[in-house]
């Protein structure tokens, strides 16, 4: 289905209800991330006909190594100089372009949707034309449900894994004296000290970043460049939208520092999780004063002050959070090339380009092993 044609289905506004982003946010990241990519949905129904879920998907050229080591770039640079589509493929992906995705529908139907999915995808992307389909980041929870798509050729890897941390204290100084040995509560409060003979630095939160959204967006795209992963890059117009579409469901962070803004967080709410979905730093201070973990601290004091019992984070910048001792939260790509033969030799491949190969930090977890599970 298109987006018109999805207009028509009055499911549609009860899809992903029960999640943070639901289909709000899917009409969001349609209408405000749409350079490189085609949207469309699928409609799962039940025998008369009536829709019972619906799986949004995109179409996109997808690079097959964003996440391999620089000295694997490099190797694959150069054979791109004459092969400009070396391990460049259209591909047909399952899920969200901005965060990780989810199966729609009841608990109950969960795994015989997808077993439709399954049966049907391949079918699907050959008339789109795409060579390569991609389940795109679905938590380890899904994993039950999703089985029936190994039995139709997909392989399962690791992507990038969020991660998960207890906050189930009674302040964030409880959580400091109960959680963190003394090394890293020492070079903790080492940090926070750096910003005591500094201007005072004060923290709002609000829900409609707009009136403010020159201020914010300089300082996400300086996060954005300074990182080695390059994902989807958001607009101006998602910030704006996020909070003025979903006011039930974000909050903006926002710090402030003789009037100037120097850091923000996005975040979403979620039953008792506090999700934190993006930052932006002003790296002409953010170093000084250590803003990554003083925005981790005042976050961290609101949620446990506001009943939630959980802060999740996005992937990447893995080494704070192993020191904060954060869990991984596994999500897994499952993938496949719609030519057997391919997918034959594909398959071999997967383990040895997949994002989480090339990432120290990431062995250090205690529960590492669930990546592959």
């Amino acid at each position: 289905m298109s987006r018109a044609e999805l207009a028509l289905c009055s499911y549609w506004n009860r899809a992903f209800a029960d999640k943070r982003k639901d289909r709000r946010y899917y009409e969001l990241v349609e209408d405000t991330i749409r350079e490189g990519y085609d949207y469309k949905y699928f409609a799962i129904e039940d025998e008369h006909g009536e829709v019972i879920a619906i799986q949004p998907f995109f179409l996109l050229d997808q690079d097959l190594v964003a996440g391999v080591s620089v000295r694997t770039r490099v190797l694959i640079d150069s054979i791109r100089c004459m092969w400009p589509r070396f391990l460049r493929m259209r591909t047909l992906m399952v899920g969200c372009v901005a965060g990780e995705g989810h199966l729609d529908g009841d608990e109950l139907s969960l795994g015989s949707n997808a077993e439709l999915l399954a049966a049907a995808v391949v079918t699907h992307a050959r008339d789109l034309k795409t060579r390569l389909i991609v389940l795109k980041e679905f938590p380890a929870k899904y994993r039950q449900p999703l089985r029936s798509f190994l039995s139709h050729g997909f392989s399962r890897v690791p992507s990038l894994p969020m991660t998960r941390l207890n906050i189930n204290y009674s302040s964030f100084d409880d959580y400091m004296n109960r959680a963190l040995n003394s090394a890293t509560r020492r070079k903790l409060r080492k940090k926070f000290r750096a910003s005591a003979h500094a201007p005072i630095i004060e923290m709002s939160i609000i829900n409609n970043a707009s009136p403010i959204i020159d201020d914010l967006y300089p300082l996400y795209i300086q996060v954005y460049d300074r990182s080695n992963f390059h994902f989807e890059k958001l607009t101006k117009e998602y910030f704006c939208g996020i909070g003025r579409l979903m006011p039930d469901k974000v909050r903006f962070f926002v710090w402030r520092q003789e009037g100037r803004i120097i850091a923000f967080t996005l975040c979403m709410i979620e039953g008792d999780a506090l999700y934190t979905e993006y930052i932006g730093l002003d790296y002409k201070v953010a170093l000084d004063l250590h803003l990554y973990h003083y925005a981790v601290r005042d976050m961290t004091s609101w949620a446990i002050a506001h009943g939630y019992k959980w802060l999740r984070s996005s992937g990447l910048n893995y080494d704070p959070k192993l020191h904060l001792r954060h869990l991984l939260d596994p999500i897994d790509l499952y993938v496949r090339h719609t030519s057997l033969i391919a997918n034959a030799v594909l398959k071999p491949i997967l383990p040895l380009i997949e994002p989480t190969r090339y990432d120290p930090t990431l062995k250090k977890f205690s529960n590492y092993a669930e990546l592959w599970g």
